[in-house]
């Protein structure tokens, strides 16, 4: 291990015992003591957003030097109206109410002791994140009204950005009385510090990755501390046999052309075959004319050859377009044989993060519903619904594609676990 490393382990262990300390007080701070250091949070932003667009400026011109895809850029950017967005879901988040101290059961036990299972605050909560800046802030709100500690590591690329925001909002919890240190950023690019946090067990409760999928599985590979999974989105939409055509292009396009770099865009098309031949030159023009380029299967390609408004924005699919996230104006389109298939195409290939379905037939809507495995499934809506503030949860600190703990958008219910307060009065067990 050369010297540099060594500093950079040291660093990073310091600061997280720090947060880890901090998470302390602050797990015994009363309601209203947390959600007045959220509302200061969210003021804060406001007060210092020529600061944080300074930042936020620097960082983008050295990623389009950089050569950085349309979609990242849409991610890193910056705007007066998405601060004001981050403030207005830290003020929406301190509007819930309080996750801490909830009586989950309550009852009677074995000789008479009185048992209470309570929710708590985890801890000290990790985020390792790319290119999103606004994850430090929905992060560090979320972990501040649980009661959590949070101890950050935003992307390089974000860098500039991820620590203007961390130190406005440490400010304002500074202000409130709270400890500074319960907002802590790493300031150093250097990968090792991820691999410095990701090994802190005994002092990091919790690591929750948020980025793209290589990311995600080197924390999944490497923690030695627990870990929530939130996952990449190949998301599909299935043009059923009974779809309503001019719905299945409003959702088609919503879902694909909205916002391309976000994990709830869809990704893939897949179209029954009895309606192909009808619905296909409606959606490729309408996604060629988007400037979507389209990896379409040798029926779609059938359709794409006698249509001449696709043009060079069709190519043939390989076997991997099935399984890309593209995050960018690009869309794998398959033609399946009906229902079982298109659910069997999903699963295999889906990451279980957001599917819909577009169909007037309930029967089929319902098997959907029931039969897909993925953390939300859509009848008739468009996947970029999948967001913790459209589920009404406030800012979210990520969406889970995996099964326990926490799954899709979560928030401020998921960073609490439970104990039993167990109360009597001298027993003993016989």
């Amino acid at each position: 291990m050369s010297h540099d490393i060594q500093d950079i382990l040291r660093y990073v262990t310091e600061l997280a015992k720090a947060s880890k300390a901090a998470s302390l007080p602050l797990g015994r701070a009363t309601d209203a003591e947390r959600i007045a250091a959220v509302r200061a949070m969210a003021q804060e932003l406001r007060g210092r957003t020529g600061e944080i667009l300074a930042a936020n400026a620097q960082d983008m011109e050295a990623a389009r030097a950089a050569g950085t895809s349309e979609g990242l850029l849409d991610r890193l950017l910056l705007t007066p109206d998405r601060i004001e967005g981050m403030a207005a879901g830290l003020e929406a988040l301190a509007g819930l109410p309080d996750p801490v101290g909830r009586v989950l059961e309550h009852r009677t036990i074995s000789e008479g002791l009185d048992l209470t299972r309570v929710s708590v605050p985890l801890g000290l909560v990790a985020m390792v994140y790319e290119a999103r800046p606004n994850v430090t802030s929905d992060a560090a709100g979320i972990c501040i009204r649980t009661g959590n500690a949070c101890i950050l590591r935003g992307g390089s690329i974000a860098q500039r950005s991820c620590v203007a925001i961390a130190h406005a909002l440490a400010d304002a919890v500074e202000a409130q009385g709270c400890p500074r240190e319960a907002v802590s950023i790493i300031e150093t690019t250097d990968r090792a510090a991820t691999g410095a946090l990701m090994g802190l067990r005994g002092i990091v409760d919790v690591l929750i990755p948020r980025g793209g999928a290589g990311l995600i599985s080197r924390c999944v590979r490497e923690a030695q501390v627990p870990v929530i999974e939130t996952g990449t989105g190949n998301c599909h939409i299935y043009v059923h046999e009974s779809a309503d055509f001019d719905k299945a292009r409003a959702i088609v396009m919503n879902a694909k052309t909205q916002r391309v770099g976000v994990c709830n865009a869809a990704e893939s098309l897949l179209v029954d075959k009895a309606v192909a031949p009808a619905f296909l030159p409606l959606i490729l023009r309408d996604l060629a004319g988007a400037g979507v380029t389209i990896h379409g299967d040798a029926a779609a390609s059938a359709v794409a050859e006698a249509d001449s408004v696709v043009g060079e924005r069709f190519v043939p699919a390989v076997e991997e377009d099935w399984d890309r996230e593209y995050l960018a104006l690009e869309m794998s389109v398959k033609c399946v044989s009906g229902l079982d298939e298109a659910i069997a195409h999903i699963n295999a290939h889906g990451t279980h993060h957001s599917e819909a379905i577009v169909a007037e037939d309930r029967e089929a809507c319902e098997r959907f519903l029931a039969e897909v495995d993925a953390a939300a499934v859509y009848a008739n809506a468009s996947t970029r619904f999948t967001d913790g503030g459209e589920f009404g949860l406030g800012a979210e600190i990520g969406i889970s594609t995996q099964k326990l703990h926490a799954r899709g958008p979560f928030a401020a219910e998921a960073l609490t676990t439970y104990k039993y307060e167990i109360r009597g009065a001298g027993q003993i067990r016989p």
